[in-house]
């Protein structure tokens, strides 16, 4: 069976963390590491890590990129998952995750969407179809395959290592998710299961500023891979690379 490590980037946020590290804990499946990366916080997000099982790690320049990859770096499971400080996972959460990856040797990263539990529910509506839909939609017809959700993931640890070097994990307001989703490589599959469900909080979304920012986060996102990782481009590489491997009949190449 797969080790698994969660990585959860975390901002003075603790008491949303601390919920989230209850839920882990009461997983089906429990986490064999469970990693928070104090990203500079001024609360006692550390002291509530500790609390509630994790190795604390520290990474003080600001941004959920640095953080996460300084987590991402330091998991020692087969398996590297990602939640974020306010996820609440479900029970099964890991046991699926788990499941899946036994299941389908084939697949590289495992992604779910997330499910808002708070908020107007006209804006958290809004969010899930405009914003989280739309992003899953936009995005697999950019990839080529569907974009990792950062809020909601596993990868094999042998994808972080193939790609740690290539992303730019220094840069803050970028999207993380959207920037290693770029920067896989043509054999590595992602697979969107709708099942895998966590709850996401929909305080992003609670003003038009902080909708503009992300959203001006995604332009910069793909303006600074372009015109390399142009979907034309990406789609040819993908194909290329099946002609290359239908021989060897390996997952994902044209037989």
């Amino acid at each position: 069976m797969p080790s698994i490590t969660v990585v959860i980037p975390a901002l003075d946020d603790s008491v949303m963390l601390a919920r989230c590290l209850a839920d882990l804990q009461a997983q089906l499946r429990p986490a064999d590491e469970i990693i928070v990366v104090d990203n500079g916080s001024t609360d006692d997000t550390a002291a509530v890590a500790l609390a509630g099982g994790a190795r604390v790690l520290e990474q003080p320049r600001r941004g959920i990129w640095p953080a996460a990859s300084t987590g991402y770096d330091a998991a020692t499971g087969d398996l590297i998952a990602r939640l974020d400080a306010d996820s609440r996972p479900p029970e099964d959460w890991l046991l699926h995750i788990e499941a899946e990856f036994i299941d389908s040797p084939e697949i590289s990263v495992l992604t779910g969407p997330g499910v808002f539990y708070d908020g107007n529910p006209l804006v958290a509506g809004l969010g899930q179809t405009l914003y989280i839909g739309g992003y899953f939609w936009s995005m697999s017809i950019w990839m080529g395959q569907p974009p990792i959700f950062g809020s909601n993931f596993a990868m094999r640890r042998e994808v972080w290592q193939r790609a740690r070097g290539r992303v730019h994990r220094d840069l803050r307001e970028i999207h993380d998710d959207l920037d290693l989703s770029i920067h896989l490589d043509p054999d590595q599959i992602v697979r969107l299961d709708e099942r895998l469900t966590v709850g996401i909080s929909s305080r992003p979304f609670s003003s038009w500023r902080g909708l503009g920012r992300r959203l001006s986060w995604a332009y910069s996102t793909l303006r600074m891979h372009l015109p390399e990782e142009s979907p034309w481009r990406r789609r040819a590489a993908r194909r290329r690379w099946e002609e290359e491997h239908a021989e060897e009949g390996l997952p994902g190449a044209i037989a």
